[in-house]
């Protein structure tokens, strides 16, 4: 069970790309009103329209994200005309982030008990190694006795496992209500709840209009700002920036580093020239895992990027009260004073010991100060040849 969080931490990149492969195969509307979505056309080539559930399981999924995708995009929606009080054309870039604001904010409680489970774990590990190390040898009494020491500190080591996966859990809808809701001709449907029309002011064309790439050019929403590229298409479509055959995303780079930032920040402080073998897969896996996304940048729309980046730095934030710079430095040799012996404003405590339960292994270990006069006392004096001889005479 220890093992769970950084486990799901490490797959999270692979989940993702298969979680945007089946919602992409279930999220695709059909030709029909209230069809099941997946069944012909395109995202640019029919209405969006709410899925059905249906026999073969793709269909069941699409409709389950259904409820999520509506709620997500109405807000969407919402913030986009709010943002044309002040730009007749509004502006999507404004409304995807503070879509995301309202999304971080939801989940705060969620995530900060994530943060808190995290950084429990961390405080606990020496005593957890000293307990694996008493009974070592004898595999069922070390997992009594690991599991026990939990209990007596009410901690759950898969504690902060159901935070990750709500975070992926919404990132799947979101990239549906970015690559479709700002691509589609007529997604008024998606807005329409039990036949009220929640934006009645919202008038969408009859029929797209398509450019040479097959892409539409008069989605409802105003999918363009300031007259850059279409956030609900990935940035090498209009950038034109390509390598190798790999499409580049600058959003995807900026995306990757506040990553790394945030991977980092959740590593316990230390030097990393000490730290046992997990801790130093850890922060090379903190450097290695947001540079994939820089590998997906050119599939994904740009409007998802900049969701991400905007939870990210939320994220940080979050992460700084209540952790501080955690494993952050010294990064690269760099250690700046500023985060040299840094409290956190929130800082994390474990909680109090219970009574152990009757007939467990012996859970609680002595703490490191006694261990070590413990293990002082026990040392045999230094006694040279030359003493030993000297009382042989």
């Amino acid at each position: 069970m220890t093992r769970l969080q950084p486990l799901l931490v490490r797959l999270a990149p692979i989940l993702f790309l298969v979680g945007i492969a089946l919602v992409v195969a279930a999220c695709v509307p059909g030709t029909n009103t209230g069809g099941a979505p997946g069944a012909s056309g395109s995202p640019s080539q029919a209405p969006l329209q709410p899925a059905s559930p249906g026999a073969n399981p793709i269909d069941l999924l699409a409709w389950l994200f259904t409820p999520i995708f509506q709620a997500l995009f109405i807000v969407l929606v919402f913030f986009d005309r709010l943002t044309r009080f002040f730009s007749p054309e509004g502006n999507i870039v404004i409304a995807i982030i503070l879509l995301t604001v309202v999304i971080r904010v939801l989940v705060i409680p969620l995530y900060r008990r994530q943060l808190v489970s995290t950084r429990q774990m961390q405080l606990v590990q020496p005593e957890v190694k000293e307990i694996q190390r008493k009974y070592k040898g004898d595999r069922i009494k070390q997992q009594a006795a690991v599991q026990e020491y939990y209990r007596q500190r009410g901690m759950n080591p898969a504690g902060g496992c159901l935070p990750i996966l709500l975070q992926f859990g919404l990132l799947i809808p979101m990239y549906s209500v970015i690559s479709q809701g700002l691509t589609n001709y007529d997604p008024s449907a998606m807005w329409h709840i039990f036949g009220f029309n929640l934006f009645p002011g919202i008038g969408c064309p009859a029929a797209p209009d398509f450019d040479a790439a097959g892409h539409v050019i008069n989605a409802c929403l105003n999918p363009v700002v300031a007259g850059q590229f279409p956030w609900g298409l990935p940035e090498p479509y209009t950038t034109g920036l390509y390598i190798f055959g790999f499409g580049i995303s600058i959003l995807a780079i900026i995306s990757s580093l506040v990553q790394v930032v945030a991977s980092r920040m959740t590593l316990p402080a230390g030097d990393p020239k000490n730290d046992d073998p997990n801790i130093k897969v850890q922060r090379q896996m903190a450097y290695f895992l947001p540079l994939i996304s820089i590998l997906y940048g050119g599939a994904l729309p740009a409007g998802l990027f900049i969701y991400w980046i905007t939870a990210t730095v939320i994220q940080i934030f979050q992460q700084y009260l209540i952790l501080g710079w955690g494993g952050m430095f010294p990064l690269f040799g760099w250690h700046p004073g500023f985060a040299r012996n840094h409290q956190p404003r929130f800082p994390v405590k474990l909680p109090e010991l219970q009574p152990a339960t009757p007939g467990q292994p012996s859970a609680v270990s002595a703490k490191p100060v006694d261990r070590d006069l413990s293990s002082q006392s026990t040392i045999r004096p230094n006694r040279t040849r030359s003493g030993r001889r000297g009382r042989r005479r």
